[in-house]
């Protein structure tokens, strides 16, 4: 829908300002308006942690705002960055703020966006003034705590023992829309507090209440909320296209399954709106050759039938995010915007940038060590049998078992599963064996080994994780995008982990069973040759 907007209806209007949207307050105002004028909204964004992949979505909404003829003004909301992260001085805020200009016009000029129609404003250019300090006084005799902490429960840090600015934060939010001098916020629906006590508190200020217009949450690429602050959830505009397809083929995308799935999500909210193109994959002849979507509902029913593999989805949203990204990438390589980066997030630079080797010290052979991998693919995972289970003859609450692992004789493992599984299904049951951890005494029985299951503490239910039928004996449980490293070449579990280095105990946080009960690590599944293991545990923790 790429219209004149003089040549749109009140009615198509109103289309494209809420198509995609999750939920709006107002929409018989906006009807209203419409018919007699354009509207004026703003998006606001705090200057934090860097932009990611994640931002297109409400640039991809500030498009069809701008379609549809809206005056759309676009606020730094450094003050509120100072209140929500003042870990942050000052003059870094002020470098931070100019980064996200920088970055922002340069992601919506990617997308073919015009930036004249925009218009530009840092939260202190009036934040600080006598009138605005006046209504923040004015605010805070009429606001209680309670209501002040719960409009602020899904975007500030919450704590049993908060400030006073986290307090502060959705108060200013609120003002914004004042003395921005606009009909409608746009924002995401983690803002719908923040919205809802704005629509209570202006008023009693004297203030019109506004139009709210709130965006779903994209997912992560490990099935959660996209952040900048977990590196592995998120695609910063500036990365490589090497390490785009790398952290894209780390996504969770289990096969079939459109909840949760941070790669069907950038199609919706992305791809089709901004780009107005079809969804390419890029496959060989032999595996059927490239295929075509036009809509997002044919990209999505076709995944839905597992008529497209979670691989081919991945190649192509990671060669659509690179086709995005490369006018970004290629604006930043100025030197003027390479120092603003640096600048701005120097403890990212600082990690980017390897630090000079000790003049006193001779090279080592074969040149300085690549920093210790910490992942799943330091475990060994197989798929093993119970061949002989009994109760430990000292301790109530173990069991005693020897485990097929594919090797020339069984294994010898020790489990506290006796109050959870009942010693008849643990005879000859098929279950998950993490073979490389350093055997020990359990009670005077030298264990081997550690059988998988998921724990759900607050119902104080363990189970068994469930392997598909037909397996193998012995075969290794893989997980996609940990198979291999940047160079291609094979990554291969340690061949017993160094109890001093804690790979376990840094691993283990992140296996998670997901809403669908599929287990994985960070969102990635644990695959075998005939499919995902599973718990009818959901959301719960894997030990």
């Amino acid at each position: 829908m790429s219209a004149d907007p003089s040549s749109l209806t009140p009615d198509q209007k109103f289309e494209l300002i809420t198509r995609n949207l999750q939920e709006f307050f107002g929409g018989d105002k906006l009807k209203e308006l419409l018919q007699t004028r354009d509207i004026s909204v703003y998006w606001g964004t705090a200057t934090t942690g860097k932009p990611h992949i994640a931002y297109f979505v409400p640039i991809s909404k500030i498009a069809d705002l701008l379609r549809a003829g809206c005056h759309v003004s676009i606020l730094f909301a450094d003050l509120h960055a100072y209140l929500d992260n003042m870990k942050a001085p000052w003059e870094l805020l002020r470098l931070r703020t100019r980064y996200y200009e920088e970055i922002i016009k340069a992601m919506l000029e990617s997308v073919g966006v015009p930036l004249e129609k925009l218009r530009f404003v840092r939260g202190t250019e009036y934040q600080l003034t006598e009138k605005y300090t006046l209504d923040v006084y004015r605010l805070a005799v009429m606001c209680t705590e309670h209501d002040a902490k719960k409009a602020g429960s899904e975007v500030v840090k919450q704590v049993g023992n908060p400030v006073l600015g986290g307090l502060l934060y959705p108060g200013l939010q609120a003002l914004d829309e004042e003395y921005l001098k606009v009909d409608a916020q746009f924002g995401g629906v983690d803002q719908r507090k923040i919205f809802t006590f704005a629509e209570k508190y202006l008023p009693q200020l004297g203030y019109e209440k506004r139009i709210h217009l709130m965006n779903p949450m994209v997912p992560g690429l490990t099935g959660g909320k996209m952040s900048s602050s977990e590196a592995q959830s998120k695609i910063d505009p500036l990365d490589s296209p090497s390490a785009i397809k790398e952290k894209i083929h780390k996504a969770f995308c289990e096969e079939g399954n459109i909840e949760q799935n941070g790669l069907l999500a950038f199609l919706k909210m992305v791809w089709f709106p901004v780009t107005e193109k079809p969804f390419i994959i890029r496959r060989p002849e032999k595996y059927g050759g490239d295929v075509s979507f036009n809509t997002y509902q044919e990209i999505e029913t076709a995944f839905s039938k597992k008529e497209v593999w979670p691989g081919d989805l991945k190649n192509g949203v990671a060669a659509a995010i690179t086709t995005l990204t490369d006018p970004i990438r290629k604006k930043f390589e100025h030197p003027d915007l390479i120092k603003l980066t640096d600048d701005a997030y120097p403890d990212e630079a600082k990690k980017a940038k390897p630090a000079p080797a000790a003049k006193s010290a001779p090279p080592k052979a074969g040149g300085p060590a690549a920093p210790e991998r910490v992942d799943v693919s330091r475990l060994d995972i197989r798929v093993g049998k119970i061949v002989e289970v009994e109760r430990h003859p000292d301790a109530d609450t173990l069991y005693v078992e020897k485990i097929d692992v594919g090797e020339e004789k069984p294994r010898t493992i020790v489990s506290g599963l006796v109050n959870y599984v009942p010693i008849e299904e643990m005879k000859n049951r098929v279950l998950l064996v993490l073979c490389n951890i350093k055997p020990a005494k359990m009670r005077g029985i030298m264990s081997e080994g550690m059988v998988f299951c998921a724990e759900n503490e607050a119902e104080n239910k363990v189970e068994l994780l469930q392997v598909p039928e037909g397996v193998t004996i012995g075969e290794r449980v893989t997980f996609e995008g940990y198979t291999q490293d940047e160079n291609g070449n094979p990554l291969k579990p340690d061949e017993q982990l160094n109890p001093k280095k804690k790979i376990w105990e840094q691993v283990k946080d992140h296996l998670k069973t997901t809403s669908e009960g599929v287990a994985g690590y960070k969102g990635v599944a644990f695959n075998t040759s005939k499919g995902v293991v599973r718990s009818t545990l959901i959301n719960a923790s894997i030990r």
